[in-house]
């Protein structure tokens, strides 16, 4: 989140480079949503396989595939985020980057490890 609070500290009061695109970018950041469905699936499976093997010898590889799986995850959830700090700079309005943002919060906190596992 800070790239896109410095860009718009720094310049969301300047003037608009290309206006015509805030509704593609603001666009292509919602639709960028939907592809951390596929991270999903893989991440999911790799939470249940690592609750199963709790306290056994397979324990340590399976938070190792948890992490391998998870960190691309998170990159991908990170997309809205990182395309409202690029629409700041096309004049992108207050409330859709702010969308935006909390949209990114919400597939971090999707791919953050239970308290029942950690």
């Amino acid at each position: 989140m800070l790239p896109l609070l410095l860009a718009e500290i720094f310049f969301g009061e300047s003037p608009p480079l290309l206006p015509f695109l805030k509704m593609p970018l603001f666009i292509a950041g919602v639709a960028s949503m939907f592809v951390t469905l596929r991270f999903f699936g893989p991440y999911k499976h790799a939470l249940i396989a690592l609750q199963k093997s709790l306290g056994s010898p397979q324990e340590p590889a399976a938070w190792a595939t948890l992490a391998r799986v998870r960190y691309p995850a998170l990159l991908v959830a990170g997309l809205p985020a990182w395309l409202a700090t690029l629409a700041v700079f096309v004049g992108l309005e207050g409330v859709p980057l702010l969308l935006l943002v909390v949209s990114t919060l919400l597939l971090f906190y999707l791919y953050r490890i239970p308290r029942q596992i950690g």
